[in-house]
């Protein structure tokens, strides 16, 4: 047992990242399943679109599950009032102000951790009073950090300084992976990538065959005017990086963006007009599998990295 594994009452200090239309109850269940800690990605459901979610994960594991909230969205208090009525009892919170949730989240029974991308954010999370940490590193995929500081950097950093619980993100999608993080001071990691790229993820087809395809190099960080993301080089991108050579206003990304880009790309599987938000270790994945096995393949390798590393 690990301060993690503990403080969830899950099997491996291993979380499945609550990704924007690749987190649904099937993904999160089967994580949640196979000893993991499996997450709802509520950044791309509308409230009702959330609770049904949360009642078939309810059905198809009887182990714990939780859901990540990003708290930038106009009806969070829906969104939170249904999370309680539905007996869920781990937030993840990110992309916000962790005191202007955990306290009322806390008084409710639920165990509360939040995502921050530096030293400066962990602590203040950490005095807001949430449970654990997720540090995430320039590496990730989707919505990043503006401190572009690496995973190889920020873990040891944050361990250096903050009390409770640190969970490692940004980059790591192997057992070889999850090992460094350890050893650089993670009691457990967040991945989401590599299960962007499993059969059950709620992902398009095309999006999921796109990270296979993705070699190193091929994604970027981008449009940090509105909201920085780490996207695959597809037209929409070439099409942003277009703009910029034009010094555009931040109306004028807003206005290319548009809406519902993310969707496209991920979900409907447009790969030239949709946002592909992808980490950069896309390019160590290279097949589509059940998460099950992906879980297994993570902890086996780590189990034999961890061995390696004693004989060094």
């Amino acid at each position: 047992m690990n301060r993690i594994t503990q403080l969830f009452n899950i099997q491996y200090p291993v979380i499945q990242a609550g990704m924007i239309w690749a987190s649904g109850y099937k993904l999160a269940s089967a994580v949640s399943n196979a000893g993991g800690l499996g997450l709802l990605g509520a950044g791309s459901m509308y409230p009702e679109v959330l609770r049904e979610h949360i009642q078939k994960c309810k059905k198809a594991t009887d182990k714990p599950f939780g859901v990540n909230v990003p708290m930038l969205y106009p009806n969070i208090e829906e969104i939170m009032n249904i999370i309680v009525d539905e007996g869920v009892k781990i937030v993840f919170t990110s992309a916000g102000n962790p005191k202007t949730w955990t306290a009322w989240l806390k008084e409710r029974g639920i165990t509360v951790v939040h995502v921050v991308s530096s030293v400066k954010f962990a602590l203040k999370a950490q005095e807001a009073g949430v449970d654990a940490v997720v540090a995430e590193g320039f590496e990730a995929g989707g919505h990043n950090g503006r401190e572009e500081t690496t995973t190889f950097t920020l873990i040891p950093m944050v361990k250096e300084k903050l009390q409770i619980p640190l969970i490692a993100a940004g980059g790591i999608a192997t057992g070889r992976g999850m090992l460094a993080a350890m050893i650089l001071g993670a009691d457990a990691v967040q991945v989401g990538s590599r299960f962007a790229a499993s059969v059950e993820s709620s992902s398009h087809d095309n999006f999921k065959q796109a990270i296979v395809n993705a070699q190193d190099g091929d994604t970027h960080l981008t449009l940090k005017e509105l909201a920085p993301v780490r996207l695959i080089k597809n037209k929409f991108f070439h099409d942003v990086a277009d703009l910029y050579t034009k010094s555009p206003s931040v109306d004028d990304l807003k206005a290319l963006l548009g809406r519902a880009r993310a969707k496209k790309g991920m979900f409907e599987g447009d790969l030239d007009e949709g946002e592909l938000e992808i980490g950069q270790i896309a390019g160590l994945i290279h097949e589509i599998k059940p998460a099950a096995e992906i879980l297994t393949e993570i902890i086996t390798d780590f189990e034999k990295a961890k061995q390696e590393a004693v004989t060094l």
